[in-house]
């Protein structure tokens, strides 16, 4: 499904691409002074197919300082960066915005920086193939990677709302929001890839086409799981019942106990204290239906039947309520 995904959106761009062939990496000298980041990105940038978007303006010449406003020099001439390109949004567009627009020369311009970095990429790689890169061809070749991510991840920052607001407007019922938006982010990435700045297009129309086509993959997959799998998922079947049976041992445990305080007046309690506290606990069962449980009586029902107020059943209450805990405690402790 992926590969038909891919072969479709290669079939949009025009077939206006080049592919690279494969350089061998540096000794491992040069491997071992590079950074941890450094060196996961040269392995994908030497174990990935690259390619990119051809344009005029990227062969012209210095199009490098006219796509990034700087010259492609390194910062030192041990380091793997290039000097930071010009920003395409001025910081006081970005700060009035969270998300600013961007008009249609700022994302062709972040489009072609994008292929000028994958286009150089591919030419050191050209020219390296068969061979072992160099100290310095590997400098600059992870300078370009990490110019062609940063360019990558600003184009994806800029237009990332794109797949919200497809999400939004797709009705697809049975289907996890969160694997919906994992696919439409993944669509967008391969937008990017593929996209054609030259065609004059904006960059919107081209990914939330993309973007649609995946919740459509995500739907299908979807439906032929549920012809194959027509259980649902309950997650209550999956949980241990364990501590609520082990609950309820511990609670018919203490309710025996306090019938048998109660039943020998071991907390103490007159008589009034008592009548509260089987009246309104229900703990003594019906004295004529044995297999029928005596139902609780409410305050007000307490003292109708002792001849008091309902506060003052309370205050009766919780003062027994303290005697029974007291011998409960000291009974454990016994124990």
């Amino acid at each position: 499904m992926l590969m038909d995904a891919t072969e479709e959106l290669e079939r949009e761009t025009g077939g206006n691409e080049r592919f690279v062939g494969r350089a061998l990496p540096p000794r491992a000298s040069v491997v071992d002074a590079l950074a941890a980041e450094d060196q996961v990105l040269l392995t994908q940038l030497l174990s990935e197919p690259i390619c990119f978007v051809d344009h005029q303006r990227l062969s012209g010449r210095g199009a490098d300082k006219a796509l990034f406003g700087v010259e492609t020099k390194l910062r030192r001439s041990s380091a793997a960066r290039f000097e930071p390109a010009h920003p395409v949004v001025p910081a006081s567009a970005s700060r009035a915005s969270r998300v600013p627009t961007l008009t249609t020369d700022q994302e062709q311009l972040l489009f072609l920086r994008f292929n000028y970095a994958r286009r150089e990429i591919v030419r050191l790689l050209e020219r390296s193939a068969d061979r072992r890169l160099t100290a310095a061809e590997t400098r600059r070749l992870l300078a370009w990677g990490h110019r062609m991510l940063n360019v990558r991840s600003e184009i994806v920052q800029f237009n990332l709302p794109l797949v919200l607001a497809m999400a939004k407007r797709t009705r697809l019922h049975g289907i996890d929001y969160n694997e919906l938006i994992s696919e439409g982010n993944v669509a967008l990435l391969r937008s990017v890839e593929k996209f054609d700045a030259a065609r004059g297009f904006k960059f919107s129309t081209y990914a939330c086409r993309a973007i649609l086509k995946s919740f459509s993959r995500v739907a299908m997959r979807a439906s032929r799981y549920r012809v194959h799998f027509p259980c649902e998922f309950d997650p209550s079947m999956e949980r241990s019942d364990h501590k609520d049976r082990l609950r309820e041992g511990v609670e018919s445990d203490c309710v025996d106990e306090l019938k048998r305080i109660l039943v020998g007046n071991l907390a103490d309690l007159n008589d009034v204290e008592q009548t509260v506290i089987k009246e309104r606990f229900a703990i003594i069962d019906h004295p004529l239906k044995a297999d029928v449980p005596a139902a609780p009586k409410t305050l007000e029902q307490v003292g109708v039947l002792i001849g008091v107020t309902k506060e003052r059943v309370r205050q009766i209450q919780n003062k027994a309520l303290r005697k029974i805990r007291t011998a409960l405690e000291a009974e454990y402790l016994v124990a």
